[in-house]
């Protein structure tokens, strides 16, 4: 995944993981991931673990929630702050 943006890989693994044989035109940096339903909270959790081991971040129970993780858009932003890049 070295060299894809943090959206596209975070978008790869939400495709990969939740979203098999959907069309990944519709999964937008701001489709809404939790008020949807494509994340319920083993999704959640699963994502969560994907995002600390391949970002190298670790996130507070808090940042596990709706405001941080609704959206990819959202979750890049939150890598992003985390890595001190924001």
């Amino acid at each position: 995944m070295a060299g894809q943006s943090t959206e596209a890989q975070i978008r790869e693994y939400i495709l990969r993981e939740f979203l098999e044989g959907e069309d990944p035109g519709e999964l937008e940096d701001d489709t809404p991931l939790i008020s949807s339903g494509i994340l319920d909270s083993i999704a959640t959790l699963k994502l969560v673990s994907f995002l600390e081991e391949t970002f190298g971040i670790a996130l507070a129970p808090h940042e596990a929630d709706e405001e941080y993780i609704g959206t990819i858009a959202s979750m890049a932003k939150l890598v992003h702050e985390k890595l001190g890049d924001a």
